[in-house]
């Protein structure tokens, strides 16, 4: 069976103290994941470690950087490189948001370099991809997330592009309250598998992770995550929400 994910993507939210109080709220919910089933909290740098120990000890929770440099090491001031993260034994680590295409300018190129470092170092990558409402509605979006994925991921070997996860984030559904119907978000979950599958396999297609990353709430998540190529949510403002994340980790499929 898949593994069946929750992911908390805090963005540049939350003071340290803020963020402990919310990590502890959402862990005495008492909540036992199952095998399949993991919830990860992609939190800003300055609080890896300290939630990294909170986590400590709980099954199955884990915490992610929300990005890495795509350089080694360097005169680089300000970023952070995948082996500082991999010093941290940080499992996870977003790459190719939305938001970081947009504002930082990565293209898939630099992206592709980003997720050999992290392989490099042990990392497993949250690949995100997804169309803007003007690609959507002019009716190319697959055609653009087929490249995006096929220009920073296919060149890694099948023994890592099993073990990775992916997002699909809608642009146009991030932040802005709405939310891509059940039916779009499973048409293109299951278009994104049949890529994979066309260059790695079926077997191997079928067991990568797809999670939905637009506008996940309590109130959706139960519908989003029953279609059958959804396997969780990369989650934004109800990530922030104890009560709100908590009720979504309990919506993933047992």
């Amino acid at each position: 069976m898949r593994k069946k994910i929750a992911a908390a993507n805090w963005k540049m939210n939350c003071t340290l103290q803020e963020g402990e109080k919310l990590i502890d709220e959402i862990l005495k919910s008492g909540i036992v994941l199952q095998e399949h089933q993991c919830s990860i909290f992609a939190v800003p740098y300055p609080y890896l470690i300290n939630v990294q120990h909170q986590l400590t000890g709980q099954k199955n929770y884990f915490v992610a950087a929300q990005n890495c440099h795509q350089q080694k090491s360097g005169a680089y001031t300000g970023e952070v490189s995948a082996a500082m993260l991999a010093s941290m034994q940080i499992p996870y680590c977003i790459i190719g948001h939305s938001e970081r295409r947009m504002y930082n300018n990565e293209t898939n190129a630099i992206l592709a370099e980003k997720i050999n470092l992290c392989y490099d170092n042990n990392i497993t990558p949250i690949f995100c991809c997804g169309e803007s409402l003007e690609t959507r509605e002019s009716g190319s979006q697959n055609d653009f997330v087929a490249k995006q994925i096929t220009a920073s991921l296919f060149h890694l070997p099948v023994e890592k592009i099993k073990t990775i996860i992916i997002a699909y984030e809608p642009i146009w559904a991030i932040g802005t309250g709405k939310t891509a119907s059940t039916e779009q978000a499973q048409e293109m979950h299951q278009y994104i598998r049949s890529v994979l599958s066309d260059k790695y396999g079926k077997a191997v297609a079928d067991d990568i992770p797809i999670l939905y990353g637009g506008s996940v709430k309590p109130d959706n998540a139960n519908e989003l995550f029953a279609c059958a190529d959804v396997d969780g949510g990369l989650v934004g403002g109800a990530s922030l929400k104890a009560n709100d994340f908590t009720a979504i980790i309990k919506a993933l499929p047992g």
